[in-house]
């Protein structure tokens, strides 16, 4: 087992090499750009998943963690430890990320092949190969994000965890605007990385204070999540300025460093930039949602939970903090994912919410619930985003297999995510938008696989009873809310699962049930074998999954399977010298999981479910009205940020640029440059007029004296003989006569 630990440093280094690869050497041939992106996934996954399941059979790993040192940087007083380390927790995120992003890359290996006439659409010029024309750069984009995923969840500190943080921001922004000819597309991308750079320099704050505080000085995690730092750090205490409150410094460190979850995943209010990034390629989509950036966000919580167990300890107030972020985040996303019409905008805010669940369990200090939840969500998160770029395919190809046999002549264009269509603010019917699900229907007859997996997916998402992975990962954050008598985050987790439930039916009623509602879903045929096949293989893991933890005093089948996730975690808790409380088993939260699960999808199959004609008003919006247009709106929060914190910046920007180029600053340097060029003017005309002037004079004086003496330069002895003779007279009449007539 030590050997296949020790091999953790390398699971991040094939994508960097493929992307290295892909880059510098191999980006004309897309064919083999994309073996070797999938081929640098699969070599990750092959050292990944040995060391995951050296460490899943490994005798109460949890009570001796692996470390191991690359290199060491001096510091001065200190120094920083760079290398990896092996634990119960990034062993099951390896174990779910280098699985997950050999999926997705497998599947954007067929999504970014489209038909030619999809590319003139989009370019000016076809692309060779039948490809995407930047399809090499896209596999190098994705390679580089694996990168940062994967160096992220094996670093031994929160450095390098901050870098390779920082790497998936730009790739996020990278691949958000891949297809940049898109306005849209431009903006999403900056909205991204401006929202998510609020919530990381809010860290790096924090990491710089911890830093500082630690004793020693380190980011090391086994040195900062040391007992007795910790407990140091809860001990003295910092008064802030601003709010002029005096807190422990555990409790400011958590909250600053908080913020970088707040940002990466998307909770409120840094959450605006979420559903935006949807105008990337799907894969991006599922890249982000399930496989890396907003996953690392939660993971970092949970990579630093005893910083916050030991701080809520000190100060209540932290994570009550987090619980009520996370909580409020779970309901106010799900919401608004019920009035949308984007296949992939619903799927957006149901990650919110879903990631608002994680929070809300580590607030409650829920670690292994927060944990497991995590896990189950990605695979069935990213079922369901690779699912909906398959309908999106199906749907668009539909609709100009109808175009190219003369149907609905007049739309020529293309349409869907790849031509840039976008959801109408206002909620009109695009009736070319492969994207809106009005123009679906009927689907589970075209897109056999595509439809089941994706169901597959849903029914997970809904927390369908008992055979569905996320039904056991939400009931333990609803047993653990009830069990620790956190009353109110249960009810609002318990109430924004009814919604998910309700909206998921709702969506699989729209896409796949009843009869297509146009000629594109008429028309759609099913992806090609590289999408469908990483679907298949998902599938099983967003069913099986949940049940490696059933607890084990569950009616009936509690004891069957037994619990790994606890008998995983439990020595890793010990280990961390935590006290994470176990609820009693209690009827009240099953109750609540089973009524919410299946009355959310009843309700939303009978609403949805028995058909949906053409150009009918949502029967939800004819219920709640002007609710409905709030709830579509995003509650106006985008708007409110335009009208506030945006118009402030730009209002600030102009009256920084007045102050800087028309009031004072300009002005001031424009006056002494007008000055220094009197100045240089006066004194050219010193330089001209008296220096030049007294050099040419003495220059126009030598050159007459010497044209007047030029002609005493005969060549005559007897003129020169004559000149001395008449020079010496009148030296001695000069010098002589005045003596004589002194003497006189």
């Amino acid at each position: 087992m030590e050997g296949f630990l020790n091999l953790a440093w390398l699971v991040p280094i094939p994508p960097f090499l493929a992307f290295a690869a892909i880059i510098l050497f191999l980006n004309r041939n897309k064919t083999v750009s994309a073996l070797t992106a999938i081929g640098g996934a699969l070599l990750s996954l092959l050292l990944g998943w040995p060391i995951a399941f050296a460490a899943f059979l490994g005798d109460h790993f949890g009570l001796h963690p692996h470390y191991g040192e690359l290199f060491t940087i001096p510091t001065g007083a200190s120094e920083i430890v760079i290398g990896y380390q092996v634990d119960p927790a990034n062993a099951l995120m390896l174990f779910m990320a280098s699985f997950l992003l050999l999926m997705i890359f497998i599947y954007a290996s067929g999504y970014m092949s489209f038909p030619p006439h999809l590319q003139a659409a989009i370019y000016p010029v076809s692309a060779a190969q039948g490809k995407d024309p930047r399809y090499s750069r896209f596999m190098a984009y994705i390679s580089l994000f694996a990168t940062g995923m994967l160096g992220l969840v094996v670093s031994n500190s929160l450095l390098t965890f901050f870098v390779f943080w920082e790497i998936m921001g730009l790739c996020s922004y990278l691949l958000i605007g891949f297809w940049y000819e898109k306005p849209t597309a431009r903006a999403a991308a900056v909205k991204a990385f401006i929202t998510t750079r609020i919530g990381d320099a809010i860290m790096l704050m924090g990491m710089l204070l911890l830093y500082a505080q630690s004793e020693p000085s380190s980011l090391a995690f086994r040195d900062i999540l040391s007992p007795e730092n910790l407990q140091q750090l809860a001990e003295r205490m910092v008064t802030v300025p601003v709010f002029n409150v005096t807190v422990p410094w555990i409790a400011l460190i958590g909250f600053l460093i908080f913020f970088g979850t707040v940002g990466k995943s998307s909770q409120f209010p840094l959450h605006v930039w979420l559903p935006d990034a949807m105008e990337g390629p799907t894969p991006v989509s599922a890249l982000i949602h399930a496989a890396t950036m907003v996953s690392a966000g939660v993971f970092l919580l949970v990579r630093m939970f005893p910083l916050y167990a030991v701080g809520g300890e000190a100060s209540p107030g932290l994570l009550q903090f987090v619980a009520f972020i996370g909580a409020f985040t779970a309901l106010f996303a799900s919401t608004i994912a019920v009035a949308q019409w984007d296949i992939k905008r619903v799927l957006a805010y149901s990650t919110i919410s879903q990631l608002g669940y994680m929070v809300a369990a580590i607030g409650i200090g829920a670690y292994p619930a927060a944990l497991f939840h995590l896990i189950t969500h990605a695979f069935f998160k990213a079922l369901l985003f690779l699912g909906s770029g398959s309908v999106i395919h199906g749907v668009e190809h539909g609709f100009h297999h109808a175009h190219e046999h003369g149907h609905e002549e007049g739309h020529d264009e293309a349409h869907g995510e790849h031509a840039g269509v976008v959801e109408r603010p206002d909620g009109r019917l695009d009736p070319q938008d492969p994207q809106d699900m009005r123009n679906m229907g009927g689907l589970l007859n075209r897109m056999p696989g595509t439809s089941w997996t994706f169901i597959i997916g849903g029914l997970a998402l809904s927390g369908f009873p008992l055979l569905t992975a996320g039904f056991w990962s939400k009931d333990e954050i609803f047993a653990y809310a009830w069990g620790s008598g956190h009353n109110l985050v249960f009810w609002v987790l318990a109430i924004s699962a009814f919604i998910t439930a309700f909206y998921t039916a709702r969506q699989i009623g729209l896409t796949f049930l009843g009869a297509p509602r146009t000629e594109g879903a008429d028309r759609a045929e099913e992806s090609n074998r590289a999408m469908v096949w990483p679907l298949v293989l998902i599938a099983p893991f967003a069913i099986a999954l949940g049940w490696f933890g059933i607890p084990a005093k569950f009616p009936l089948i509690g004891g069957l399977v037994p619990n790994f996730l606890e008998g995983f975690l439990e020595p890793y808790i010990e280990y961390m010298e935590l006290h994470v409380a176990h609820p009693d088993f209690s009827y009240v939260p099953l109750v609540a999981s089973l009524v919410v699960a299946l009355g959310g999808l009843a309700a939303g199959y009978w609403v949805y479910g028995r058909g949906y004609a053409a150009g009918q008003i949502d029967p939800l919006r004819r219920v709640l009205g002007p609710i409905w247009t709030v709830l579509h709106r995003k509650y106006y929060v985008d708007e409110f940020y335009q009208a506030t914190i945006i118009a402030f910046g730009v209002g600030l920007s102009k009256f920084l640029y007045w102050v800087d180029d028309l009031w004072v600053i300009d002005p001031i340097v424009n006056a002494i440059g007008r000055v220094g060029v009197w100045l240089s003017t006066l004194l050219a005309a010193v330089d001209r007029i008296v220096v030049d002037g007294t050099v040419n004079a003495v220059g126009w004086a030598t050159a007459r004296t010497g044209q007047a003496m030029r002609h005493i330069q005969d060549g005559h002895v007897q003129a020169y003989l004559l000149v001395a003779v008449v020079s010496m007279a009148i030296w001695l009449l000069l010098t002589v006569l005045p003596v004589l007539l002194t003497l006189v």
